[in-house]
């Protein structure tokens, strides 16, 4: 299996390879103003590829984050909120990308507020934000876990065997609360293969502390509306609206439907959602 995507990946024809301490697979798409759009954990630039399309008058620029789709890492120590930040901005200085606004999706919108410490934002959207922690002992357990499967070499491999088809994907996908259709599922069925972005996918989880993040809330000052889908099984609503008290500029726009994957089932719903604050 090669380290570059098939010929039918989505935005292929938009996409390059460019080196900034990774070697970075980014897509550059359309004429405008300049939006960055950072994935969520598991996923890749792909799963933004109909809310591009649907996006004229916007250049939108969207990289494989590190160790995951077809990025390849240049460090596993480099998977954690921070350094990873550090990262998409020497990635925007080295293409010459000076994005105002910034849409994440899940974790990539913690992944936004810290570059927003970084860059001069004028906005973070984010899309069922990934802001909060699992409640219970999930909350112990789960990082620890992540870590745990993180560092045994053999994991990543196994997984890509055992979770590499069509019915298997299709099942952790409706688990999210979404329901794609076969030429959505698809992009994930080559992702899942790859063992190298389980391991990469794997690293970022064993790395991410959302609670640090968050413990300096008050000192995120860039405005941010986050859109959450009341179909959401992985982060529910009331994660984006816990945050958005913690945080000085926050709004709350919530959708009746969708899933988790909501950017990828109803493109149309999610730029309506946005409305005037993607100017």
């Amino acid at each position: 299996m090669t380290d570059d995507p098939p010929k039918d990946w989505p935005l292929r024809a938009h996409a390059r390879r460019l080196r900034a301490r990774h070697d970075w697979w980014v897509v550059e798409h359309g004429d405008g103003p300049q939006v960055l759009m950072l994935h969520g954990a598991g996923a890749s630039g792909h799963s933004f590829a109909a809310l591009v399309q649907a996006m004229p008058g916007c250049r939108c620029l969207v990289p494989d984050l590190p160790g995951q789709g077809f990025t390849r890492p240049g460090s596993r120590g480099r998977f954690g909120i921070a350094a990873m930040a550090e990262d998409v901005a020497a990635l925007c200085a080295a293409a010459g990308w000076s994005p105002k606004l910034v849409i994440g999706h899940s974790a990539g919108v913690p992944l936004a507020l810290q570059l927003s410490t970084l860059m001069p934002l004028v906005r973070v959207i984010g899309i069922n934000a990934a802001l909060g922690q699992f409640d219970g002992a999930a909350g112990f357990l789960f990082p620890l876990l992540a870590r745990a499967l993180a560092a045994t070499p053999f994991v990543p491999a196994l997984v890509s065997r055992m979770w590499g088809n069509p019915g298997k994907v299709r099942q952790l996908i409706e688990g999210t609360g979404s329901r794609l259709d076969d030429a959505g599922i698809a992009p994930y069925v080559t992702l899942v293969k790859r063992a190298a972005h389980v391991d990469g996918t794997l690293g970022m989880m064993a790395a991410w502390r959302v609670d640090r993040l968050m413990a300096g809330a008050a000192s995120l000052t860039v405005p941010v509306t986050l859109i959450t889908t009341a179909g959401d099984r992985v982060v529910p609503p009331r994660i984006s609206r816990d945050a958005a008290r913690m945080l000085p500029r926050a709004e709350v726009r919530d959708l009746p439907a969708l899933g988790h994957l909501a950017h990828e089932e109803d493109a149309g719903a999610i730029l309506r959602a946005i409305g005037d604050r993607l100017v």
